[in-house]
């Protein structure tokens, strides 16, 4: 038994060496780190436990009967993040580059159906030079096991992934399906053609950074919604994020009880401007309904006139949808559409509770925006929140106008409440530009048109844009003191715990993507 049991410890020994000590080396001259260093970073200390360490290729591919690859280039297992169990998978670069093969997406795939089976989030760490060609064929066969899963497992247990290195070719749609994805600037990149391909086919020169590196998808392309300097910011991050959900869609998000106060707060009077013209931060407001300002946003730098993230309201953990008036004063283009879509969709996923923070102009308008689609990606919103039947509840800050009223969580799509504060406009279009129209006539042909156009403003916001004509007609529950609205909102998340809602019975709706 003793040389079965040192057999078994250098059997491990080899596997917990990955590559080798020269290829750790080349890894942490890149600044990276290994996969184990990786899960040990991720995981609090001593919790992680191996699945399937042994494992070995099947190929019979020349060339492939002499390739040493220890645990088929990926780790696998299971471990605690803030004492929660959580799956995860890291692909070990020091071995074969990461390269997938059969047996690499099959460990990949049974730790996924592990935590789909035990209700506990996936975490996927991937650092991988793309598909073993040696492999032929079986290869991409083992992404397709992969995106499967990534695809049926989505809206049943959180899924996160981080890339740390490479990620191209078919192997990005993996983290692409599932719910957010981490990026490392300077050692991140994702693209699905790299820059040789790309200067062979069109004649176009392009770095890797520039072409799919960390600032790029999480700025331009949205495809990342977290990007950070270091590889331990990014696994700090994950913890972070993972504080605010649950472990699966079975279960609510994680309750703290807050000793903050829900008291009035004076300095809700004097953030947001009465004057609709006048710039503002909302995420000064955010920080105010939050407990101890503690607001995680999600995709911070991408579609900027939109702000979405996570926070907690007296403890109950909240989903927040906010327009940004510091860009493009606040309105709904492509972009935000679609951020704030899927947002909600995860949101209601996952029993988040949503609250949104409502002062829009309106859809941006322009040629650029219609001939891209802004009426099927403007719907996307419409669609997302009139599905959802988690706890809804909107404050309308500022200005709510047009069909972006309607779009951003009113009471005819679902919302369970509505508050305003007193300053608040709500009405088909600003009282400015229903004045020009409405009165255009009787304006150009006034003897002073200015003072004419001025009065018909004070009219028309006097009779059909102030929020207690929206309260009139049952459209807005309650007009309250901005000081109030944090309590308000707690109130509500309290109240609303118990909501059950139901939907006709269908396989599935048919989102405008």
């Amino acid at each position: 038994m003793e040389d079965k049991l040192y057999e078994l410890q250098d059997r491990r020994r080899r596997v917990e060496l990955g590559g080798g000590d020269l290829r750790v080396l080349h890894q942490h001259e890149k600044g990276k780190l290994t996969a184990r260093e990786r899960i040990e970073e991720l995981l609090d200390e001593g919790t992680f436990r191996e699945l399937n360490p042994f494992s070995a290729t099947r190929a019979k591919y020349p060339g492939m009967d002499t390739v040493d690859a220890p645990g088929e280039g990926v780790v696998t297992g299971y471990g605690k993040v803030d004492g929660r169990t959580v799956y995860v998978f890291a692909q070990d670069f020091t071995v074969f580059g990461g390269a997938l093969g059969e047996v690499h997406a099959q460990k990949i795939a049974n730790v996924m159906d592990l935590a789909a089976k035990n209700g506990a989030p996936i975490i996927g760490l991937n650092d991988s030079g793309g598909a073993r060609i040696q492999e032929g064929v079986v290869s991409l066969d083992g992404y397709g096991h992969v995106f499967y899963r990534n695809s049926i497992y989505s809206g049943v247990i959180p899924q996160i992934s981080v890339i740390l290195g490479p990620c191209a070719g078919g192997a990005v749609y993996s983290p692409a399906i599932t719910d957010f994805i981490f990026m490392v600037q300077g050692t991140s990149q994702m693209f699905i053609t790299g820059p040789k391909v790309i200067e062979t086919v069109t004649g176009e020169q392009i770095s890797s950074d520039d072409l799919g590196g960390a600032r790029v998808q999480e700025r331009v392309s949205g495809v990342a919604h977290f990007a950070t300097d270091t590889e331990e910011e990014a696994l700090a991050g994950v913890r972070r994020l993972l504080s605010f959900l649950p472990s699966s869609q079975r279960e609510k998000p994680p309750y703290a009880a807050s000793p903050v106060s829900i008291e009035p707060d004076e300095a809700l009077l004097d953030i947001v401007p009465v004057d609709g013209t006048k710039v503002y931060d909302v995420k000064d407001v955010i920080a105010r309904l939050v407990d101890n300002s503690d607001f995680l946003e999600v995709q911070p730098i991408f579609a900027r006139n939109a702000v979405v993230g996570f926070g907690r309201i007296g403890g109950y953990v909240t989903g927040i949808v906010a327009n940004q008036p510091k860009f493009m004063a606040g309105g709904l283009d492509i972009d935000s559409s679609d951020k704030i879509a899927r947002f909600i969709r995860f949101c209601d996923s996952f029993n988040i509770p949503l609250v949104t923070l409502e002062d829009v102009t309106g859809f941006i308008p322009g040629i650029k925006q219609e001939h891209g689609g802004i009426i099927r990606h403007g719907a996307k919103i419409l669609y997302a929140y009139s599905e959802a039947t988690v706890p809804k509840i909107t404050v309308i800050l500022r200005k709510a106008y047009g069909g972006a009223y309607v779009a951003l969580n009113s009471k005819a799509i679902g919302a369970d409440l509505v508050y305003a504060w007193p300053a608040s406009e709500i009405a088909v279009m600003g009282p400015e530009g229903a004045a020009n129209i409405i009165y255009a006539k009787e304006i150009a042909n006034h003897a002073d048109p200015a003072a004419a156009r001025s009065q018909r403003i004070t009219e028309y916001r006097e009779q059909f844009a102030n929020p207690y004509v929206a309260a009139g007609a049952g459209m807005v529950d309650d007009v309250i003191d901005p000081r109030d609205t944090r309590r308000k909102l707690f109130e509500a998340l309290e109240l609303l715990q118990g909501k059950v809602e139901s939907r006709p019975a269908k396989k599935h709706g048919n989102i405008p993507l």
